[in-house]
């Protein structure tokens, strides 16, 4: 296994790896919409921390020589349920539609730094990509 985590998440006091890698996979940690290496959110409420948070997610996946077209699985918590079809309208714009992860969302009673959205990915790490 290999541990990574990154200064930006080290200066930020963050007490895990920003991602793992086993064998072909890369595990990220969950990100939030904060501005990097900082504990603290991006304004303008959800939409602006759903891009942050893909933005956050492209950055340690590009680290390792990644992109969206690698990521096969993800988990998305949301503050609120209700947020749902909103959170989807800026998620599917960081996919190609025949490239859509897996993926689960439920809600929750709170995020870190009072979040709205938090997502996990998981990607591909071989040197072949196929489609179906």
């Amino acid at each position: 296994m290999e541990y990574h985590r990154s200064t930006r998440f080290f200066e930020a006091g963050l007490p895990f790896s920003e991602s793992v890698r086993l064998g072909d996979v890369l595990y990220l940690s969950g990100q939030l919409g904060n501005e990097p290496g900082q504990k603290r959110l991006v304004p303008g409420g959800l939409e602006a921390e759903v891009h942050q948070t893909m933005r956050n997610i492209a950055h340690v996946l590009g680290k390792h020589g990644l992109s969206f077209d690698h990521v096969f699985r993800v988990q998305v918590m949301l503050a609120d349920m209700a947020e749902w079809d909103a959170f989807n309208k800026v998620y599917v714009t960081y996919f190609k539609s025949e490239r859509l992860p897996a993926r689960s969302a439920w809600g929750s009673t709170g995020l870190a730094l009072g979040a709205r959205c938090e997502v996990e990915a998981w990607a591909y790490c071989g040197t072949t990509l196929t489609q179906s």
